[in-house]
């Protein structure tokens, strides 16, 4: 029964949805000790503009990839430079607050415009077999993009002059500040970045399970878990963190119900914090 390769694959698709869900809330607490709890809407919101794409005007929903991630990113880096930044320097509380205030605004606003009817893209592409495991094409395709996506933003922090910047000012603010690196604008870059991959994981969402205003804090809630899980601001941690929880929740939920899976989630959470707050992969100081 735990080998069962159907719950493992189940698991592996869900966690790999997690991760891709996790990473830009985790870099962007990671590198500006920002707590975006607008995390969780920001992703209902992009399931909501791809699924009326879909419906309305017949995009293909796997292509929405590619107009809602670029305008998360924009309507991010416009919010932390123009808003966030006058108050990032201030105690965690403040900006906090701030994220919490802008997440009641955009939450309220998509429940007056969109309702909070659940409403999930249908996609006919079938199913592949392998033995006795099933893999329906939709999750499967979700899969491989949010690993995608997760890989790609690792290898632009690892590899780009952009990623590099944020790395450094996530180590040192000041002896980047001292180095003509500037701040203002990687902290908009980091924030748009996380949007940006919020925007992406809506998209994805909205193909796999269906969307609804409602899920949102549950979203934001399961980016806590992975961060705890995995580390926080760190892109492989995400990964780590979002592949655990998805397998701990797919074999939860098969033997004791889907409320258990949720609940046992939190619970690790809690244990991690007491026992190693810095994560599977995190570091000392960012916990």
């Amino acid at each position: 029964m735990f080998l069962d390769p159907q719950i493992l694959a189940n698991g592996l698709m869900l966690g790999a949805l997690y991760a891709c869900i996790a990473v830009g809330f985790s870099l962007v607490w990671g590198v500006l000790n920002v707590i975006n709890m607008m995390h969780g809407s920001l992703i209902i919101l992009s399931g909501y503009l791809t699924f009326f794409a879909w419906l309305h005007l017949k995009v293909n929903p796997f292509l929405m990839l590619l107009v809602v991630s670029p305008v998360l990113f924009a309507f991010g880096y416009a919010l932390q430079y123009g808003l966030i930044n006058r108050v990032v320097s201030r105690p965690v509380l403040t900006t906090l607050t701030l994220t919490f205030g802008l997440d009641m605004i955009l939450y309220n606003l998509m429940n007056v415009v969109f309702e909070a009817t659940p409403r999930r893209i249908i996609l006919d592409l079938g199913s592949l077999s392998v033995g006795d495991v099933v893999l329906p094409n939709d999750r499967l395709f979700a899969m491989f993009l949010a690993l995608g996506l997760t890989l790609l933003l690792f290898w632009v922090m690892r590899s780009s002059r952009a990623g590099r910047a944020i790395v450094a000012v996530r180590m040192d603010r000041d002896a980047a500040a001292l180095m003509g690196i500037p701040i203002r604008q990687v902290y908009a870059m980091t924030f748009a970045i996380g949007a940006l991959m919020a925007g992406a994981c809506g998209v994805l969402l909205a193909i796999t399970f269906p969307v609804t205003t409602n899920i949102s804090g549950l979203l934001l809630g399961k980016a806590f878990v992975v961060c705890v899980i995995g580390g926080l601001g760190s892109v492989p941690g995400a990964l780590v963190g979002g592949l655990a929880l998805g397998l701990i929740e797919s074999y939860t939920g098969t033997w004791w119900g889907p409320q258990t899976a949720v609940l046992l989630g939190f619970v690790l959470m809690i244990v991690l914090l007491m026992t190693r707050p810095t994560g599977l992969l995190g570091k000392a100081g960012y916990e």
